[in-house]
């Protein structure tokens, strides 16, 4: 593999190995400390409306500069704002207000980095003189990979170290992956030029919008992908723990996660691998229904065993569909805007998520395990039905991008 590809993916996976670390070691630190579960809680709801704003605001931000320098950069605020639990700790003490303050200073890496290094995606590719088919399979393959790696290394290290040891680590990720991305070739994440004047970042952003929304493909695609958010969150956010907790078997729960890590690390393999032998209709075609059937059997809540086949061809069919939608998107969306589109989608699934856990924790109180597993199922049908009838995906052949709005 050329040596810029291998860079890429490798800062890409260091940078989710810090998050899916944070992940974990966080709410429980978070529960130590304020011995309130209620913390966690908070703490999640405090950040989620900055990493929102920050997320849409940060697209303009990545159309402007070099698409490197920010994916560096929102590295090295991820791993300050983890870094300074323990110093606050060590010099004030850590309280509930320290984590939200620091949470969301974290929130200015988090979601801009990962749109960062989306953006980053062609120009790595064509650099290194690879397929961005290819690359994006790949990148799919090292987001599977660090799902898995993630949460078992966040269990390890909390067994051996103490928990200041495990934010410096988690620290140290993030910040590697930001070295990495900066021995990238010089120019490579450059803006592309334009004659147009820069606008307030308001009307910047409007048009970014305005790309979407002019666009019935990118529309589609963006509502498949929070469709696929909403139901993956609500299932295994809130419906599986549920179950689990209610046939008294909540050490099969991690399970789950493994079926679901090793069924998108197959599918990623295998559409890195294939790539573009096989037709965009056809993948899309054979990514749906895996994606849907692993939905519906998980929702049944028929056995352990169902729920995990159910799991595996769900992160299957979702490695499938998200490599294309990438791949899909990054093609259609001209590069002066892309920052802007990608950051969009990005800041949807930072709430597409929770809403998933929200319709499944309403329905499941006045209702059943099941009902509530069928009703986010049943979101990603109509998403799915809604954007087929539009036709949005009609043309999937190779396009030529929009040019963003101009007034």
């Amino acid at each position: 593999m050329p040596l810029t590809a291998a860079t890429y993916l490798a800062s890409h996976l260091l940078s989710l190995l810090g998050n899916g670390i944070a992940a974990v070691a966080l709410p429980l630190i978070v529960l130590q400390t304020t011995g309130s579960p209620l913390g966690t809680a908070v703490l999640a709801g405090a950040t989620a409306i900055p990493a929102v704003v920050v997320g849409l605001l940060g697209g303009v931000v990545i159309d402007r500069i070099d698409r490197r320098t920010a994916s560096a950069v929102s590295d090295l605020v991820s791993a300050a704002s983890v870094a300074a639990l323990p110093l606050v700790d060590l010099l004030w003490g850590l309280n509930l207000t320290w984590f939200v303050l620091l949470g969301i200073l974290g929130s200015f890496g988090d979601v801009p980095g990962t749109t960062a290094r989306e953006v980053l995606a062609p120009a790595v590719a064509r650099h290194a003189g690879i397929d961005l088919t290819r690359l994006i399979g790949l990148r799919q393959t090292t987001t599977s990979a660090a799902l898995v790696v993630g949460p078992a290394a966040a269990g390890l290290l909390l067994a051996t170290f103490d928990a200041t040891s495990v934010l410096w680590i988690t620290a140290g990720t993030s910040a590697a992956a930001a070295l990495l991305t900066r021995t990238l070739p010089r120019g490579l994440g450059a803006v592309e030029a334009t004659a147009a004047p820069r606008r307030s970042v308001l009307r910047e952003l409007g048009e970014g919008f305005a790309v979407v929304g002019r666009s019935r493909f990118l529309l589609g695609t963006s509502g498949i992908v929070v469709g696929l958010a909403v139901a993956l969150g609500g299932l295994q956010g809130l419906v599986m723990p549920l179950y689990f907790d209610r046939i008294a078997r909540p050490d099969l729960l991690g399970l789950v996660l493994t079926a679901l890590a090793a069924g998108m690390l197959g599918g990623a393999a295998l559409y890195g691998a294939v790539g573009r032998r096989l037709g965009t209709r056809t993948w899309l075609s054979i990514g749906f229904a895996l994606t849907t059937a692993g939905f519906l059997l998980m929702a049944s809540l028929l056995a352990p065993a169902a729920v995990f086949a159910g799991a595996a061809l769900l992160g299957l069919g979702n490695s499938v569909v998200g490599a294309v939608v990438g791949v899909l998107q990054v093609e259609r969306t001209s590069g002066a805007v892309r920052g802007r589109v990608l950051s969009l989608k990005t800041t949807l699934l930072t709430v597409a998520a929770p809403a998933g856990i929200g319709l499944a924790g309403v329905v499941a109180e006045h209702g059943t395990p099941v009902l509530a597993g069928l009703s986010v199922a049943g979101v990603w049908v109509l998403v799915l039905a809604a954007v087929l009838g539009t036709r949005a995906l009609r043309d999937v052949a190779p396009a030529a991008v929009p040019s963003p709005a101009r007034g």
